[in-house]
């Protein structure tokens, strides 16, 4: 997949006041009293990133609007992919899926509490998740990465030798068949460079 595919959206501080429907002093005021986090321009101006936004209006309980769901959505990193798996075969999970995938940035996790914040942190295209991994219902993680545009709807691929239904992108048994993988990731970068060029 071609690097800078992914769009990074950047909102003034006017922007996310009309977004909260509050007037522009009232963003500035949430931005200096360390509520909502952006950076500065060299002229001054506040500029707050998609990611900042979603994490501010996801934290207030605030809606967010169409336009602002869809760059969320847009927000995931497709160069990313993510292996949540147990420390025994993380590591040969990493080499093999490294391989095959070039131009991607595999990172790993080995943990729930790690997953979560790499997840939120930076927003992998895929996730690769152990259901072996103990300590959340799977189930109900897999429905709110696919569900909540904050996290960008990854592509999800679990490792599972359980019959039970979970509503992922790609189920492979446990060990995994890399060349199933490696196929749908194929058809996967095809599908999306024919998007690209469309």
């Amino acid at each position: 997949m071609p690097k800078g595919i992914r769009r990074v959206r950047i909102f003034s501080a006017l922007e996310v006041a009309n977004i909260c429907g509050v007037v522009n002093q009232t963003a500035i005021n949430w931005i200096r009293n360390g509520h909502l986090k952006a950076f500065t321009t060299p002229g001054g101006q506040y500029r707050i990133y998609a990611k900042d936004l979603a994490a501010f209006l996801e934290k207030r309980g605030m809606s967010a609007s169409g336009e602002v769901l869809q760059i969320m959505t847009e927000n995931a990193n497709w160069n990313t992919f993510l292996i949540a798996a147990h420390p025994s075969i993380n590591d040969n999970l990493k080499a093999q899926i490294a391989g095959f995938l070039s131009g991607y940035s595999v990172i790993q996790a080995f943990d729930w509490f790690e997953i979560g914040r790499k997840v939120t942190e930076e927003k992998p295209g895929f996730v690769l998740l152990d259901a072996e991994l103990s300590g959340v219902d799977i189930s109900k993680f897999i429905q709110t990465l696919k569900s909540d545009p904050v996290f960008g709807r990854p592509y999800i691929i679990l490792l599972t030798n359980s019959g039970a239904h979970f509503e992922v992108d790609l189920k492979l048994s446990n060990p995994p068949d890399m060349s199933k993988l490696e196929e749908a990731m194929r058809a996967f970068q095809k599908q999306t460079d024919t998007a690209v060029t469309a």
